[in-house]
């Protein structure tokens, strides 16, 4: 077996049996979810939300706090693959029970739950997620949403087949700035927008790198085979948990994953974007020595600017160019606002341009201001977007509220038919920016080409694949390291 499809997980892994809960349900046996208990008139044995909790240190544990604040959920089951990771969690709440591979959680404890968030690397996100909704459990799972553009559909399609309450965690999709920004353009303060830009200065963990050569000891209490999961087997690297992942292709999304969903979101709630039709994309480069570019396709850039088109929606009157930045890339200052006024809120934001106006945010949508900034306290916009209790705050309780009214009672602000156009268009900006690296050796075998630089690649969202640049088609889809299936 090739060094990267190992698979250390010991034979009597009960994700054997999780399989075959999985066909019980793929066949239509499924677990009833407590709401459709008894019929009509039906009274839960409890009006509190039982939450299982895959991924339970650093915004797992966070996560966690903000349910289990809403008043209205309990913390039944914990899990996690690092103990030290877990440990603050586990003492917070002593009585739930604890696991270390959610496969087994699954397996045993199915019945006891009635809902699953999940906050692991990106690269666990869509096995998790999925498995969870095949038991007919709601789900909440942080963003990105998913790791490839083929899981983000696939969840997509998966939650309205299994019926059942979603939620991805990008707060700010239940934040007022974001609605007031919609307001402001429903009434016609900008005009029609035609172009915006957003920006990040992420990555804040290292990017643009070789892999280490050098071999880490796995940190105590991490089981390292269970963080792979479906990622190819390599030996650990020094520090790469529990942050510096999100660097490298194999587990993380680079910073398009960590700020994309929370920058580009409103501007998807407020023009109605749903799937790009292509994109195109240059990246800062990283030099070995004076004079060499080096070649890191397994991590991320240190820097990248990319340009998505999407179509006409009901709110444009034509495409929409959208532009990303990262690495501290900005775009020029809007004439209209003061040479000392602050851009979105420094280091991130949004800028909306249309025929009539412009419109920034920062973070999450939030701050949202016209330009120049004067008109925001003069521009008068009726508040007919009903308000999420708590804001931002607010978007944690609003997925319990809505998992014991049941699916369709309740509305959320980023359930996975909002999250997973949303993932795929900064998956697809991945896309992109890995399809930039991508090399063919010179005919003369004399060094390489590296035919993705300089091209827009088109995109058939049907199919799933860039029309004229097959090679980058590869990233699309993962393949799973053995052992390792979505269950589509």
């Amino acid at each position: 077996m090739a060094e990267e499809e190992k698979n250390t997980t010991p034979p009597e892994n009960p994700r054997r049996k999780f399989l075959k809960t999985s066909a019980l349900v793929a066949a239509g046996i499924m677990i009833v979810p407590r709401y459709v208990l008894g019929g009509k008139g039906f009274v839960a044995p409890s009006d509190r939300l039982m939450i299982a909790s895959v991924g339970v240190g650093g915004k797992g544990e966070s996560d966690i706090k903000s349910f289990f604040d809403s008043g209205k959920a309990d913390i039944g089951f914990l899990c996690d693959v690092d103990d030290a990771r877990a440990a603050k969690t586990r003492q917070r709440f002593p009585k739930a029970k604890y696991y270390k591979d959610w496969r087994e959680l699954f397996d045993k404890e199915s019945k006891n739950f009635d809902a699953v968030s999940v906050s692991t690397p990106d690269h666990n996100h869509a096995v998790t997620t999925m498995a969870a909704m095949q038991l007919g459990k709601h789900v909440y799972v942080q963003k990105p949403l998913t790791h490839d553009i083929y899981e983000a559909r696939m969840l997509t399609q998966a939650a309205k087949r299994y019926n059942v309450v979603t939620q991805m965690g990008n707060q700010g999709a239940s934040g007022d700035g974001v609605r007031q920004l919609r307001e402001w353009y429903d009434a016609g303060a900008i005009g029609d927008v035609h172009t915006i830009y957003a920006w990040t200065n992420r990555p804040v963990w290292p990017q643009g790198i070789p892999w280490p050569t050098a071999k880490a000891t796995v940190p105590p209490g991490l089981d390292w085979d269970l963080w792979l999961g479906t990622a190819p087997y390599k030996d650990y690297a020094e520090k790469l948990v529990p942050f510096n992942w999100r660097g490298w292709w194999d587990y993380g999304t680079g910073a398009l994953g960590d700020m994309g969903c929370h920058l580009i979101e409103a501007p998807f709630s407020v023009l109605n974007l749903k799937y790009a039709t292509d994109v195109q994309a240059s990246v800062g480069s990283v030099y070995v020595d004076e004079f060499k570019r080096g070649y890191f396709p397994e991590s991320c850039p240190p820097s990248s600017h990319v340009t998505l088109t999407f179509p006409k929606t009901d709110k444009t009157k034509g495409p929409v160019t959208l532009h990303w930045m990262d690495g501290g890339i900005q775009p020029v200052r809007p004439e209209e606002l003061g040479p000392n006024e602050l851009f979105g809120d420094g280091g991130n934001g949004t800028l909306f341009i249309g025929t009539k106006g412009k419109m920034m945010g920062s973070t999450y949508g939030a701050n949202p201001r016209l330009l120049p900034t004067s008109r925001t306290f003069e521009t008068k916009a009726k508040h007919r977007i009903a308000r999420v209790p708590g804001g931002a705050d607010g978007h944690y309780a609003q997925w319990v509220e809505a998992c014991l009214a049941g699916p369709g009672k309740m509305p959320v602000s980023s359930p996975f038919e909002i999250a997973g156009p949303l993932t795929e268009a900064l998956l697809m900006a991945n896309l992109a920016i890995r399809g930039v690296d991508v090399r063919r050796p010179k005919a003369d075998g004399n060094g390489f080409d590296y035919p993705g630089r300089g091209i827009k690649m088109l995109w058939d969202n049907d199919n799933m694949r860039v029309t004229n640049f097959d090679e980058v088609n590869q990233f699309v889809k993962r393949q799973y390291r053995a052992g390792w299936t979505l269950g589509v």
